[in-house]
């Protein structure tokens, strides 16, 4: 189970954008990136197009980047602080059947993320 996940409210705490928080937007697995919303904004120059109506696209376009994961930190739900993320085990019912189920909390206040 990851321990960052898309939707998230997260704070960015090394970079240029240090103090920043922000939602994930987008997990990238593969190479342990997150895209966040308003953090590490790029400038994207992108091929001037035409579209079928005749109206032009493209130009420079400022769009998010992605940043490494360790340097995003999970926002406690409590103190609306930086946390790190722990897992508990919890019975569920489902189905009549009893079912155990990872549940993400948050360190610093216990509560559930």
């Amino acid at each position: 189970m990851a321990k960052i996940k898309k939707g998230d409210q997260v704070i960015v705490i090394a970079g240029r954008d240090k103090g920043k928080t922000g939602r994930v937007l987008e997990v990238l697995k593969d190479s342990d990136r997150v895209v966040v919303e308003g953090v590490q904004r790029v400038t994207k120059h992108t091929k001037v197009g035409e579209s079928q109506r005749g109206t032009r696209t493209g130009g420079i376009e400022t769009v998010e980047a992605p940043i490494h994961v360790s340097n995003v930190m999970v926002v406690d739900p409590e103190t609306k602080k930086g946390t790190r993320v722990g897992f508990r085990s919890e019975q569920v019912e489902r189905d009549g059947r009893q079912k155990t189920v990872r549940v993400r909390v948050a360190k610093r206040s216990g509560k559930d993320i």
